[in-house]
């Protein structure tokens, strides 16, 4: 039985972390397809948004579906998904295919985040482990995702395609692995029809709603810097650092979402009184050490400073997992967590489509400069949140 659990873990955290991957494996990508096609930033940008609005209309719809007719199905169903956008990315010949593959990408995903984080949740022997990997898998499967594509871009043959035609067999095998491993949802055989739940909703329990509306600011923080990091972590890298080489540029990308996962993990370990503290200060502080290698052109530091933030990135999130982990009843946790990834994913694309419009007329440098800036005062709001949330539970503990 441990090992039927531990597989159901690994299956899980395997599609989860693979549902991510596809987010970051066109990112090494994009400056080839600008000079191949020769459409702008703001249409770079665009396509890099129009996977989040796509992936919106699915957690609307079916973000809490699991909850009703099971994981297993609709994780399924998302990879399958998945492999078809992955196919639509390969044959791409124009702007207009990278965006209709970007469409089905999104509705993938949107698909896949909650159940698979919910999925995580299930399986794991206890919260504080389920917190830590369901926190993890989004910045290890973006890690592999930017990695791959960068090496297989410089290394390999068909540069554009192979990587798309590797994550499509991938998903096809994660799609019947799935199936392989128990169901995990208690409520997935209620009379309540399914269809219910493909009206676009997003909702939170009662007693969840105070937790999450605390840590709205943190989702921000860290899904907008992640946001800037895909959408225009690479040109910033080709253009104001001087990075030619498709495998380093996707390693830089890599070494923010590698730390991100390194700082999901640590953070666990350090004591409960610092931990906002040291979460929130290496997110703001390693922000602030990019922003000013930028000016410099000094990569070493861009890349000293995205790990700190990468840290801190993955610190901040893993504790926003764990609270509404603890906070969502176990037959709501698909529901809670795909209203997670709404904010998260708000975060992550409106401020990245918002630049791209500003690149145009003030510049990438002074652009990527005051995005970084912008994140830096929204970790401030972060932090006053977490301090006031903190006194409130004090305040429950003490008069209970």
């Amino acid at each position: 039985m441990p090992n039927r659990a531990a597989f159901s873990l690994l299956v899980s955290g395997a599609a989860g972390a693979a549902a991510l991957t596809a987010a970051s494996a066109p990112s090494p990508l994009y400056p080839v397809y600008q000079r191949l096609w020769g459409f702008s930033a703001f249409m770079l940008t665009l396509i890099f948004a129009v996977y989040v609005f796509a992936l919106l209309v699915a957690l609307l719809t079916v973000g809490s579906l699991s909850d009703r007719i099971g994981r297993r199905p609709v994780a399924s169903a998302a990879l399958v998904l998945l492999a078809v956008g992955m196919v639509l990315f390969a044959i791409a010949g124009g702007s207009g295919g990278l965006i209709a593959a970007r469409v089905v990408q999104g509705l993938a995903v949107g698909a896949a985040t909650g159940t698979t984080t919910a999925m995580i949740m299930d399986s794991a022997p206890n919260p504080r482990w389920g917190s830590i990997i369901s926190s993890a898998v989004p910045s290890l499967g973006i890690v592999i995702g930017a990695v791959l594509a960068g090496a297989l871009v410089q290394f390999a043959p068909l540069p554009r395609q192979l990587v798309f035609w590797i994550l499509a067999a991938v998903y096809v095998v994660l799609a019947g692995l799935v199936w392989t491993i128990p169901e995990s949802a208690r409520n997935a055989t209620s009379a309540e029809s399914p269809w219910r739940s493909l009206l676009p909703s997003a909702g939170l329990p009662a007693n969840t709603r105070s937790t999450f509306l605390a840590l709205v600011p943190s989702m921000s923080a860290t899904w907008a810097l992640g946001g800037l990091y895909l959408s225009l972590g690479s040109s910033v890298l080709r253009a104001i650092l001087g990075v030619q080489n498709h495998f380093a540029v996707g390693l830089v990308l890599g070494v923010f979402f590698a730390a991100g996962t390194s700082g999901a993990v640590v953070s666990t370990a350090l004591p409960a009184r610092w931990r906002d503290e040291i979460s929130y200060g290496t997110l703001a502080g390693g922000v602030l050490v990019t922003v000013a290698a930028m000016p410099a052109g000094t990569l070493p530091l861009y890349v000293v400073g995205s790990v700190v933030a990468g840290f801190g990135f993955g610190a901040t999130f893993r504790s926003a997992v764990n609270a509404l982990g603890d906070a969502a009843p176990a037959d709501q946790r698909g529901e809670v967590f795909a209203t997670m990834y709404i904010v998260s994913y708000l975060a992550f694309s409106l401020p990245a489509l918002a630049a791209g419009l500003a690149v145009q007329w003030f510049g990438l440098e002074s652009t990527a400069v005051t995005y970084g800036l912008v994140d830096v005062a929204l970790v401030a709001v972060a932090m006053g949140a977490a301090i006031a949330r903190a006194g409130r539970e004090r305040g429950v503990r003490v008069t209970s």
